[in-house]
């Protein structure tokens, strides 16, 4: 007969954590169901060091059992908000959207952000003392009339000192991003990022259908628009992608023939390879594109150069031409005030050095839109792929779709940018995208804090 198995404290503290997580994860679904889908997301596992608190990579939140029983004993609201917190941090998409930003200070930038939208959800189960500190901090935020969400408050922190900022570390502290991507770039990094795009999708559909009972609530809005920043901020590079075309080049793809075999003809018949290389291969590539810049007087000359560089960059040294495209160049205000043709890498290098902004008057997006109906009927762009208009949205919009996809890309300035048409794509970009040194952050260090020693917990 096999001996009965004696529990282990060890065994005994991770199967109590596990179930105080579970209940604190279950509340949460009562309370929030809007929620569900992203709350589910993240699997519980627990740390192999049991003191340690909350952190997640985006698959997991890993948790210390030993830290666990002991919070949800002296603080168990606590519990429920650092769950949400981390769940939050994903929704947002904040580890995966730091670009090329300081760690640390991004890191209390999103901490901010997340606190800020508990702080403000209503719910029962997660209130707790909205200190002095706090009030200041978002009223300040307020005072821009932007959104309070990362990239704006990392701008403002930008302009505060260190000592502030290890405050304000101290006040909005309630997990660790140990796990998050030391390069959120890297395509495993972008496609967990790419996941939780949809769950925050799913997150906004769930709000709209819960209507009165998650929709009128201040808390729920300054959510919603929180889950569409995120929504809308990717990498550009990744973004390009969508409008690439897969087609034949001549060019030889060394993975469709075998090579031992090839060379074993040639050494036996002279000149007779048993196998033929192919001589083209199928790429995803760009063909034909327009770029339509907003030179209208509310458009930095500055930021429009850099998003031109920005995008022949990417272009460029990700392979995305064909040996012969057709990109179209277009300077816009209230009326087409240039347009340039480029059908190479080194005719895009040429105009960037030279480029020159034409225009400083209103902004309308129709005669941009006519004159691409034009060229397309003309047969100048028979295989048009997109249009990316740059542009602060501020305009006249033409009342017709165009034939193609088209997307409107915004500056993240802090406001949520202006309504745009049904059928247009809206993606907002930061301005640390396109500049070459991001804005200097004050030299902080990042800090794990226990919760006994936080205040107003």
């Amino acid at each position: 007969m096999a001996k009965k198995h004696i529990e282990t404290q060890a065994e005994w503290e991770q199967a109590m954590a596990r179930r105080a997580m579970e209940l604190a994860r279950s509340e949460l679904y009562l309370q929030l169901r809007y929620m569900n889908a992203a709350l589910g997301a993240l699997a519980l596992t627990p740390d192999t060091d049991p003191a340690r608190g909350l952190a997640t990579n985006g698959a997991a939140l890993v948790y210390g059992p030993a830290w666990v029983l002991r919070i949800y004993r002296q603080n168990r609201p606590y519990l429920l908000r650092g769950y949400l917190h981390s769940v939050l941090h994903c929704v947002f998409r904040h580890p995966w959207l730091r670009g090329r930003r300081d760690p640390a200070l991004w890191g209390l930038a999103c901490d901010i952000a997340a606190e800020y939208a508990l702080d403000h959800l209503g719910a029962a189960a997660l209130q707790r003392p909205v200190g002095w500190l706090r009030q200041k901090t978002y009223a300040e935020l307020h005072k821009s009339g932007g959104l309070i969400a990362a990239g704006p408050i990392y701008s403002a922190l930008c302009a505060r000192s260190a000592g502030e900022l290890e405050g304000l570390q101290r006040e909005f502290y309630c997990d660790s991003h140990r796990l998050w991507p030391a390069d959120p770039q890297a395509p495993a990094a972008q496609m967990m990022g790419r996941q939780w795009e949809q769950l925050g999708r799913q997150t906004q559909l769930s709000m709209q259908q819960a209507g009165r009972q998650a929709g009128e609530t201040a808390g729920a809005q300054a959510l919603a628009a929180q889950v569409e920043a995120a929504r809308s901020r990717r990498s550009y590079r990744d973004f390009l992608r969508r409008f690439t075309v897969l087609r034949e080049e001549p060019r030889l793809d060394p993975d469709e023939f075998d090579l031992g075999t090839y060379t074993y003809g040639l050494r036996t018949y002279g000149n007779l390879p048993l196998i033929e290389p192919l001589e083209t291969r199928e790429s995803r590539k760009i063909r034909d594109l327009v770029i339509v810049i907003d030179t209208s007087e509310s458009t930095a000359g500055a930021l429009v150069k850099a998003f031109l560089r920005e995008t022949f960059g990417i272009l460029r040294t990700s392979g995305r031409f064909f040996d012969r495209c057709n990109v179209a160049v277009m300077q816009c205000d209230d009326a087409v005030r240039e347009l340039t043709f480029l059908h190479s890498a080194e005719e895009w290098e040429r105009y960037a050095a030279a480029l020159t902004l034409h225009g400083g008057g209103g902004t309308d997006f129709r005669p941009a839109f006519a004159r691409i109906a034009e060229l397309q009927k003309e047969g100048t762009l028979r295989e048009l792929q997109g249009i990316l208009y740059f542009t602060d949205g501020k305009g006249t919009y033409p009342a017709r779709p165009p034939a193609c996809q088209t997307a409107f890309l915004f500056v993240e300035d802090g406001t949520e940018p202006p309504p745009s048409p049904p059928w247009a794509i809206r993606l907002t970009l930061s301005e640390q995208e396109f500049l070459p040194q991001p804005p200097a952050a004050p030299a902080i260090d990042w800090q794990e804090w226990d919760p006994e020693e936080l205040p107003q917990l």
